[in-house]
């Protein structure tokens, strides 16, 4: 169930740092209300995850997870470069996540 957790908090992440891209495009009080609930859903679900991962996977996991995310976002949604060497240090990022998931 930890890992379950961890991923909704990298969702979190992910979709916090997509709130705000979204703030800065035009500044409102939702949007400013949408950056703190969905970071703070990542919070809440790190801390859950954490007790069952260790401080150090955890943690690595979920800003990898978060970073590969928003740079995926990035590209499907705010017409971000996809060019082959940002796909590629991508992929070290998801490898990274993945290899502390078998290690843990």
């Amino acid at each position: 169930m930890a890992w379950i957790y961890l991923f909704i908090a990298s969702c979190g992440e992910i979709f916090g740092v997509m709130s705000i891209n979204l703030f800065l495009q035009k500044k409102s009080i939702s949007r400013l209300i949408l950056i703190i609930s969905t970071f703070g859903l990542g919070f809440v679900f790190l801390s859950l995850a954490m007790r069952d991962i260790p401080l150090g996977t955890a943690y690595a996991v979920w800003t990898g997870l978060g970073a590969a995310g928003a740079v995926i976002m990035g590209i499907l949604f705010f017409k971000e470069s996809a060019g082959w060497k940002r796909i590629a240090f991508l992929l070290c990022i998801i490898s990274g996540a993945v290899g502390l998931k078998l290690l843990g």
